[in-house]
This record gives C-alpha cells, sequence and structure tokens, in this order.
C-alpha cells in the first residue's frame, strides 16, 4: 500500500514515565459486568503478601438496601462463626451477618513486559510500565469453615458412639531421598507453592479512595514531567539550569544518598570534605587536627569548608582542641584516646596513653628531638605504645635514631594572637611541671640533656653518683 493511500492523520508524542514502574500493578475483574463495577464501592480492608504478589479486597454490602436478604446474611455469617465461638477466634463477619464480599487476586499473566497504562492529555501520551496484572474473584471462605466445622462435629458425634474403640489404622508416610533434580520439580509442584503462598502472612494496607488527594498525587506520577502534561516538573527542570554549578550539582545529587556511599568506600572513622561541612566548627578542628596529626595555621583555614569565618574565631575554638608546638597545631590528647579506648597493640589504657603523649609533647617545647629509650624508661610504657605516639606527632631521623617534630618549627611566623594562645598554654605545660618531674624521678634515670649542651635530646634531669672511699683495711 502507498503513502498516499494511508496518509498520516496525526501524530501523538509518546513519553515514558518511570516512577511507579516498581509499584504499578492493574487489578481486573473477570466476573464483574461492565455496569455492575467498583467504582462507588467503599473498601473495609486491604491486604497483600509482596513476596507472593496476592492482594485481598473487602468490599462493605449495603445491608440496608431491599435487595438484601437480611435472613439469609445472617445465616452466613452463623455458618461461618458458628454458635459457640472461642475468644481468641477471629470472627469473618463481626456485626453478625454478611456485610462484606472479599475478593482475593490471581495471576492471568506472568509476563507482563509488553504492557503499558498510557494517559492522554494535552495531545501526548505518557506511557508507565506494568509491574504486574491480577485477576480479582470473589471469595467463599465462608463455606469452607462451615464444612471444617460440619466435618468436626460428626467426628466428634462419632467419637462419642463409640466409634473410636474400633481399630483406628494408623497412616505411614514413606519418604526417599531427593536429588536435585527432585527437589526442582517438587518446588515447581502446586502442592509446594500453595504451601509457600500460606505460610506469607498478610500485610493490612491503606486504600486511599479515588478522589482523595493521596490518589491524585500519585497519578500525577503518570506523566513523565517532559511534556505539557508534566509542565511542574519541566519548569523546575528549567529553573535548575538557571543556578550557579555548586547549586546545581546539589540539585542533581542527593545529598543523603552521596553521604551513604561515601561512608560505605571510607575506613573507618574517615571523614569525608562533604560531610565535615555539616558538622559544628569544634568538629571541625577535632577531625582535622586527628586526621592531619601536625598542621600549620594556614593549613587549617585552607582546609576549613567554610573560609569566610573570621580567623578570631577560629584560633579561639582552636584553643580548645589543640596545642600549639613550636608554631604547629597538634590535636588534645583526650581526642586521640578518649575514655574507654586503648591501645592497639598492648591495650594500654586512655589515661596512661594520654599521660605520655603529654609529656612527649612537653618535651617537645624544651627540645628539638627525643630519644625512645628515654621515653619509655621514664613513662613506663611498651615500645610499640611509645612508637605509636611518636608516630602521631614525630618523625624518625635515621643518622642518630632521635625523634623530631613531623613540621619544622614555625614559630617565626607566628601572629600577635597565635604568641599569645602559645603564652597561655605555656602556664598549662608548667603547672603540668610537678607532674612530669615526679614520672622522671620515679624512672630513676639520669638525663643527659643538660650535660650534652644545647638542649638537642630530651632525657631526664641530671644526677651524679659519687664513689665513696672503701674504709676496709688493706
Amino acid at each position: 500500500m502507498d503513502d498516499e493511500d494511508d496518509p498520516v492523520v496525526e501524530e501523538i508524542p509518546v513519553h515514558l514515565s518511570k516512577a511507579l514502574a516498581e509499584n504499578l500493578y492493574v487489578l481486573q475483574y473477570p466476573v464483574k459486568s461492565a455496569t455492575a463495577t467498583f467504582d462507588d464501592g467503599r473498601v473495609v480492608n486491604c491486604c497483600v503478601k509482596p513476596i507472593n504478589q496476592q492482594i485481598k479486597v473487602d468490599y462493605a454490602l449495603d445491608t440496608a438496601s431491599r435487595h438484601y436478604d437480611a435472613f439469609k446474611g445472617e445465616q452466613f455469617a452463623l455458618a461461618a462463626d458458628g454458635k459457640q465461638r472461642e475468644k481468641t477466634q477471629k470472627l469473618t463477619f463481626r456485626s453478625g451477618t454478611m456485610d462484606k464480599q472479599s475478593f482475593l487476586s490471581a495471576k492471568p499473566i506472568e509476563d507482563v513486559g509488553r504492557y503499558l497504562v498510557c494517559v492522554m492529555q494535552d495531545g501526548e501520551m505518557h506511557a508507565t510500565p506494568l509491574k504486574g496484572i491480577v485477576a480479582m474473584r470473589q471469595m467463599f471462605s465462608y463455606f469452607d469453615k462451615q464444612d471444617t466445622r460440619t466435618k468436626a462435629e460428626q467426628k466428634a458425634e462419632r467419637d462419642a458412639d463409640g466409634a473410636a474403640d474400633d481399630e483406628e489404622l494408623t497412616q505411614v508416610t514413606v519418604k526417599f531421598a531427593e536429588n536435585e533434580r527432585m527437589r526442582k520439580a517438587r518446588e515447581k509442584s502446586f502442592n509446594y507453592l500453595s504451601e509457600m503462598e500460606a505460610e506469607e502472612p498478610w500485610c493490612e494496607t491503606f486504600w486511599h479512595e479515588k478522589t482523595s488527594s493521596t490518589a491524585e498525587l500519585e497519578k500525577q506520577k503518570l506523566f513523565s514531567g517532559t511534556g505539557a502534561g508534566g509542565s511542574g516538573r519541566l519548569a523546575s527542570d528549567n529553573a535548575a539550569l538557571n543556578v550557579r554549578p555548586a547549586e546545581y550539582m546539589e540539585l542533581l545529587i542527593s545529598k543523603e544518598k552521596t553521604d551513604r556511599n561515601i561512608d560505605s568506600l571510607l575506613p573507618s572513622k574517615v571523614v569525608c570534605m562533604h560531610k565535615l561541612s555539616h558538622l559544628p566548627l569544634e568538629d571541625q578542628l577535632k577531625v582535622l587536627l586527628t586526621d592531619a596529626k601536625v598542621i600549620t595555621s594556614q593549613q587549617i583555614f585552607d582546609l576549613l569548608p567554610n573560609r569566610t569565618l573570621p580567623p578570631e574565631k577560629v584560633r579561639r575554638v582552636l584553643m580548645k582542641v589543640g596545642w600549639l608546638i613550636r608554631g604547629n597545631w597538634v590535636a588534645q590528647a583526650e581526642y586521640v584516646y578518649p575514655d574507654g579506648s586503648v591501645s592497639g597493640t598492648n591495650g594500654v589504657t586512655a589515661e596512661q596513653m594520654r599521660n605520655a603523649r603529654d609529656y612527649i609533647l612537653y618535651r617537645f617545647t624544651k627540645c628539638d628531638r627525643l630519644e625512645r629509650s628515654q621515653l619509655v624508661t621514664i613513662t613506663q610504657l611498651p615500645v610499640e605504645e611509645i612508637r605509636e605516639i611518636l608516630c602521631s606527632i614525630a618523625k624518625l631521623n635515621p643518622a642518630d635514631r632521635t625523634w623530631s617534630m613531623l613540621l619544622p618549627s614555625n614559630e617565626a611566623s607566628l601572629c600577635v594572637e597565635e604568641q599569645e594562645i602559645c603564652e597561655r598554654q605555656a602556664a598549662y605545660w608548667k603547672a603540668r611541671t610537678e607532674f612530669f618531674n615526679e614520672m622522671e624521678r620515679k624512672s630513676n634515670i639520669a638525663g643527659s640533656s643538660s650535660g650534652s649542651g644545647g638542649g638537642s635530646t630530651g632525657g631526664g634531669p641530671t644526677s651524679k653518683r659519687v664513689r665513696k672511699r672503701s674504709t676496709r683495711d688493706s
């Protein structure tokens, strides 16, 4: 057939929407006529089984209608629930009459990949893929309950008449070893699938009327947002193109998902810069000092997410969380070794590690280099713990096997406010001098710093041994 014989009457743009692709089901009622619909029906209960994709809906019956047989409704309720009911028994009809009819879903089609739900608006078609198609058929479970009760009553009557005295037949079940092929065949059987469906509990859900605001909001998700029907969302997308690049990235990428994905990739106790920007200033400085080990003031200002903060404010908070040692900042010991923590090698308590770290920092305020062996003797800590502390603030000099600060002295570049901070913190170290001297006296070690001149290595105070002349007669 030529194109001239079959002209194009109209072109309709088609847009694909996936907002409801994972949750959109079509409910069919094959036993209802086109006129007898549930458009105006009132749903009293709705349950689903998510795994087996089953839906159960209870519609209310108009018991006041002149077409309703009240006597028959009471008979159905009595047959379903019985005359004598246990307290734990869940009633089928709580009102004592058949006041609802239940519908249970079945899957007429397994593969729904070829089916779409489409809506037309302003000459455009918006299509949404389906998750499933189910056929709703009426349940008559109250008849099953009546049959079960009748059989139980008949068995009880037979037992009362002496039928139980007869020789009872015992059913013997023989089970054979099951291989992989038999197991797969059994899992595909109707009995097995029925058992799996029966084991899954029903989950109660909320039913929103089609005229409710919630239903209207869900219907809007059927539009893709790229055509005239989704003009609101399109306007929002266009507005996103008129913002600055940083703001556009925030609109484009979910902060919650980004933080969660980044946190899963980072090692423990490591904070990403994006998450750092949402912390208070004091916590930001704690993270920077702890991660950087030794850092200058300028480096701190460069790493802070908000670089518009006044330097005076940053320095005031820095005094609370760090020590200014030889012009560089280090974290205070309580943030490196918090209460309740222990060292990674020998399990030394946090208090002992804090005291040892403070002593090492105190010695660095007095001299340039320290010897690890002297520190081990004075602090009475294992070699591994002293090395752990030194590695966090100092580096090893291979030439003479001494330790010096990670960064060179920066005292000449300190501003007036930082010099005042040094003077204030010097008062703290002076107050702890007696405690540190007591540590040195208990170690009974003779220091060599005063005798070596210049204080190139750290040690305890110098003591002299006096050899007494022997009084023994020769």
